[in-house]
């Protein structure tokens, strides 16, 4: 997204979300306004989580996160958004990093 990112994410024991967020923006904000030749402020302060604690729920927030920029107009199906794990052949393929297929039955 533009203005936004949505990360489906399993988290390692002894690494606290808040930690893993507070890494990614740091990181990130800092290659970017370098790269923008800017600096300041790239993030909002603030992020929002959810704790996935069902099947049904998993499939629901990957299909979410998958739809979004189809349904803020910016293409027509999510295989054609280039910054997206839905983008192209990679659409069918199992999240491989949980030793299981992933998708809800």
């Amino acid at each position: 997204m533009p203005n936004h990112v949505h990360a489906l994410v399993v988290t390692v024991s002894g690494q606290p979300m808040p930690d893993v967020i507070h890494s990614w923006k740091s990181y990130t904000a800092h290659a970017c306004n370098r790269i923008l030749r800017r600096g300041g402020d790239f993030w909002m302060a603030d992020y929002f989580d959810r704790y996935i604690r069902t099947a049904q729920h998993l499939a629901f927030i990957r299909n979410y996160i998958r739809d979004n920029p189809v349904k803020a107009g910016l293409c027509h199906a999510a295989e054609e958004w280039p910054w997206s794990s839905a983008y192209g052949a990679r659409a069918s393929r199992p999240l491989a990093h949980c030793g299981r297929d992933a998708r809800a039955p």
